[in-house]
């Protein structure tokens, strides 16, 4: 059984965010003191903080947003979602204006504001979110709609990845990065996104289905679960549930052709790696895998061969023949 210890590690590390964890952060402090700057905002206890996929470690190369999350907790009721976008516009276009080229660094969306940061080549989306009635979740504008609110909870799903990341010794949020490489590889810039596949992983994690002893068992393992998550999804309508907040489900956008193709992809996903775990080779069991995972930010091949494997998963000739009198010599000296 391959199970390719060395090569997960390498592949991990090779879809580990570079620069961009450090340009994160600093792209987050900026747009944080441009809000924290306006006195209606801090009227209402504006108070930013990072969320997503950055926050809860499972970013993968490369980092293209980074999500700001601003609580506003004296915030009046009868504020609507519109006036508080049209106040983080006029703060933010305030302060960034336009870019080198004559272009608004600022750009309203449907629930938030996207300020460009062209030095570090990424955005970062300003969320506004005022308390529930709950007194423990929050709500952020509904998309389209000017006097509504939607509930969210953003900030538990990074406490719930790090419980479920310690109750499966680490394996969780490694899973959850190939996850999202898998999607990436195999999609590309079509829908479902990240996030999406992202508590499909979850939802795999907590029902139990989930098991391995490393990384490639609890990789496949989790392909298979989530591949069943999408089918039931695209073909039986069954929702995926928000972990967050009871009663909520997960909403996308995507077209009828994409969620075939995901489901499609991802049933053949499962089955590519349910056939690497119990392939005897390990050159062969490291191209499906390679295949399945793709290039990452930088172009390269994010799954390597292992050692005495040429890469198109054959193994290299040998340089001693069976039975030869005579070897080659080494370089290494010693002594």
């Amino acid at each position: 059984m391959a199970r390719l210890i060395q090569q997960f590690k390498d592949a991990l590390s090779s879809i580990e965010p570079g620069d961009d964890k450090a340009n994160a952060p600093e792209a987050h402090k900026i747009v944080r003191a441009a809000l924290l700057s306006d006195s209606k905002l801090t009227d209402y206890g504006a108070d930013p903080v990072l969320i997503g996929s950055y926050k809860r470690n499972v970013s993968i190369k490369r980092i293209k947003d980074v999500d700001v999350f601003v609580r506003l907790p004296e915030i009046p009721n009868d504020v609507t979602s519109q006036q508080i976008l049209d106040r983080f516009f006029r703060v933010l276009h305030d302060e960034f204006g336009s870019d080198d080229d004559g272009h608004r660094r600022t750009k309203r969306q449907d629930r938030s504001l996207q300020v460009s940061f062209p030095e570090f080549d990424l955005y970062v989306d300003a969320v506004p979110a005022r308390p529930h009635s709950d007194g423990e979740t929050w709500e952020i504008p509904q998309r389209g709609d000017e006097d509504q609110w939607v509930q969210t909870n953003p900030e538990q799903l990074t406490a719930l990845s790090s419980e479920m990341n310690a109750a499966h010794d680490g394996y969780y949020v490694p899973i959850v990065k190939l996850i999202r490489q898998t999607r990436r590889s195999l999609l590309g810039k079509s829908k479902p996104g990240g996030f999406f596949f992202e508590i499909a992983t979850y939802q795999a994690f907590a029902s139990g289905a989930v098991t391995g002893t490393d990384h490639a068992s609890y990789f496949a393992s989790a392909l298979d679960e989530v591949s069943r998550i999408v089918t039931d999804f695209v073909n039986y309508g069954i929702d995926l549930q928000d972990p967050t907040v009871a009663g909520n489900i997960i909403r996308i956008r995507a077209s009828d052709d994409e969620l075939t193709s995901a489901r499609n992809q991802f049933a053949a996903a499962a089955n590519t790696a349910k056939a690497a775990i119990d392939e005897e080779d390990e050159g062969q069991a490291a191209l499906a895998f390679r295949g399945l995972l793709g290039k990452n930010g930088d172009d390269e091949d994010v799954f390597p061969m292992p050692p005495g494997f040429n890469e198109d998963g054959t193994k290299k000739a040998s340089a001693v023949s069976a039975g030869a009198r005579l070897v080659p010599a080494g370089s290494r000296t010693f002594g």
